[in-house]
């Protein structure tokens, strides 16, 4: 799936997304710092039920949000790792293998640890100020 949004268009984006046959539940966001990434997922948290204000989890790596329906929805956010081991060490490969939610900002700092069936968004800034989208999720 491709896609050339606005932000104000988010909404729509990530219901398309969430809408993809198949969609993986492991999915790594990659994207230049600022272009929407925490963003997304907020939405994409959003329209899969959570109630509480979702924000990036930059100093903590990780976030856990739970659904109306009591799922729990994980986001990284790995910028501040130093190492896969810091990665590690939290835990990371649980919570990847648990059958829920985990949107991964930054996932080049952990790439050894990162499943192999997962789904990848790229995100790419456009000249006009509106955002490519690419879903890939073979």
């Amino acid at each position: 799936m491709t896609k050339i949004f606005s932000l104000e268009e988010i909404s729509e984006v990530a219901k398309e997304i969430l809408a993809t046959s198949n969609l993986k539940k492991v999915i790594t966001f990659h994207a230049n710092m600022g272009v929407g990434k925490t963003t997304l997922i907020k939405e994409l948290a959003k329209q899969l039920g959570v109630t509480n204000n979702s924000s990036s989890p930059t100093f903590s790596l990780v976030n856990e949000y739970e659904s109306k329906t009591g799922e729990a929805i994980y986001h990284f956010d790995l910028y501040r790792i130093n190492n896969e081991l810091e990665a590690y060490d939290i835990g990371i490969d649980e919570y990847f293998y648990s059958g829920n939610w985990c949107f991964i900002e930054w996932p080049e700092k952990i790439p050894h640890l990162i499943p192999l069936d997962h789904a990848a968004i790229i995100i790419n800034l456009l000249p006009n100020g509106k955002r490519e989208l690419v879903l890939k999720n073979e």
